[in-house]
C-alpha cells in the first residue's frame, strides 16, 4: 500500500494545481519527479525555488501523450499523481496508467473533475450528488458538453484499466478551484474570479458557484495517496455560494473593483457532497481566506493592474 514518504511523480507539475501538489509533497519530505513540457523554460523556475526543491525535485521533459517520455519520469516511483489534463484526456490518462504498471507503482491518484459527476439527467431531482453519480456520456455529447464528456471518459476508463490490470487507482473530483497562484500565468478557474473583479458585467446569472481552495485540493490528493483505506472516487468541494453573495463578499473586502451590476435568476441547480472525503480526515479553509489569498496573489503577479 502507499508509503508515507518515498519517490513520487506528478504529471503537469507546472500547472496551477500541479505546482501546489509539488509544494505539498516537498514539504512532506517526498522526492518528486515533475513532468513539464520544457524543464529549462524560465516559466518553471518558480518550481525550483520551492522549499526542498534543490535536493528533492527533478523536472522531466514529458508529455502525457508521449508514452516513452512518461516512462522515464515514472521509473523508480512508488506513487503517481496524474494532474495534467489535456482535453481530450483519455489517451494521456491511459498512457500514465500503462507506464505505472510498467514501473510497479503502488498507487495512482488521478485528478478528475466534478464535471464527471454532475451531468446526469436521471439522478433524482433535489438529491445530493455523491460518488455514485456519474455524468451521462450520451447526454454530455447531446448537449455538446465536451469537457464533461472528456473527463467522464478518462475517469471511467481509468477504473476499467485498474480492474483489468490490478493497479491501485483512486480519483479525486474537484469543483471550481480558486486560491493563490504559484505560477505567473492565469488558469481557467482563476480567470472566472478575475473576470468578476474586472469585467464590469452589466448582468450575471445568479448561479451557485461550488468552490474549493487549490491548497485544500493538494491536501486531499496527498490524503487519498497516503491513507491505505482510500478507494474509488472522492468529490472535493468546500463552499456552495450564489454569484450575488460571492460578489457581496468580495465587495466588502475589495470595494475598488468593477463588479457585476445586476443578476438574473437561473433554474434548478444541483448540490454535491464531499462527505466521503471528510470521513477520510479532509478539512477545508474558510472561503474568505481563499478569496483574499487569491486576489493578493493576482495583485502580486500584476494581473489586476
Amino acid at each position: 500500500m502507499a508509503q508515507v514518504t518515498g519517490k513520487v511523480c506528478v504529471t503537469g507539475a507546472g500547472g496551477y494545481l500541479g505546482s501546489w501538489v509539488v509544494k505539498h509533497l516537498l514539504s512532506n519530505n517526498y522526492t518528486v519527479h515533475g513532468t513539464v513540457r520544457q524543464p529549462g523554460d524560465a516559466k518553471y523556475a518558480y518550481l525550483n525555488q520551492l522549499e526542498r526543491a534543490s535536493h528533492n525535485l527533478q523536472l522531466f521533459k514529458a508529455d502525457v501523450l508521449d508514452y516513452d517520455s512518461l516512462c522515464s519520469a515514472i521509473t523508480g516511483c512508488t506513487g503517481v499523481f496524474h494532474v495534467a489534463s489535456p482535453v481530450p484526456s483519455t489517451i494521456g490518462t491511459l498512457n500514465v496508467l500503462k507506464a505505472c504498471v510498467e514501473s510497479n507503482v503502488k498507487r495512482v491518484v488521478v485528478v478528475s473533475s466534478v464535471a464527471a459527476v454532475s451531468l446526469n439527467p436521471r439522478w433524482p431531482v433535489g438529491q445530493i450528488k455523491n460518488e455514485a453519480c456519474w455524468s451521462d456520456k450520451e447526454y454530455c455529447a447531446a448537449t455538446k458538453n465536451w469537457y464533461c464528456l472528456s473527463k467522464t471518459e478518462a475517469e471511467s476508463e481509468a477504473f476499467e484499466f485498474a480492474k483489468k490490470s490490478g493497479l491501485d487507482v483512486v480519483t479525486v473530483c474537484p469543483t471550481m478551484i480558486l486560491g493563490p497562484l504559484l505560477q505567473s500565468t492565469i488558469n481557467a478557474s482563476s480567470k472566472v474570479l478575475i473576470n468578476l473583479l474586472k469585467e464590469g458585467y452589466d448582468s450575471l446569472e445568479n448561479k451557485i458557484r461550488k468552490i474549493v481552495d487549490v491548497r485544500d485540493v493538494a491536501q486531499a490528493l496527498l490524503l487519498v495517496y497516503e491513507k491505505p483505506a482510500a478507494e474509488g472516487r472522492y468529490i472535493c468541494t468546500a463552499h456552495a455560494i450564489k454569484a450575488r453573495d460571492l460578489v457581496d463578499m468580495l465587495r466588502s473586502m475589495f470595494p475598488e473593483y468593477n463588479y457585476p451590476k445586476s443578476f438574473t435568476e437561473g433554474g434548478e441547480e444541483d448540490t454535491v457532497s464531499s462527505e466521503k472525503l471528510q470521513r477520510l480526515g479532509w478539512s477545508y479553509r474558510p472561503l474568505e481566506e481563499t478569496l483574499v489569498d487569491s486576489i493578493e496573489s493576482y495583485k502580486k503577479a500584476g494581473i489586476l493592474d
